[in-house]
């Protein structure tokens, strides 16, 4: 997955999340949370293969760590 792939994901993603939060309709809960985990590991892959490249590493090597993982960063 390219760069670009990964961040049109985000931007769809981005979206969605808007919508839900803005439809004036109660949202739901699951599907928002499940919405929330998939841009933290878009951009986790996306900050992954910048970095691969940085350190002049196969970019391609860079994988979808599970949401877990990805939830629990400390920021």
């Amino acid at each position: 997955m390219a760069d670009d792939d990964i961040l049109e994901r985000i931007r769809g993603l981005v979206d969605e999340e808007h919508a839900m939060r803005t439809s004036g309709t109660p949202e739901d809960p699951a599907r928002l949370n499940r919405v929330e985990e998939m841009l933290d590991q878009c951009w986790d892959l996306l900050r992954q293969r910048r970095a691969h490249r940085e350190f002049g590493q196969d970019e391609g090597e860079a994988a979808v760590r599970d949401a877990d993982t990805v939830e629990h960063y400390r920021q």
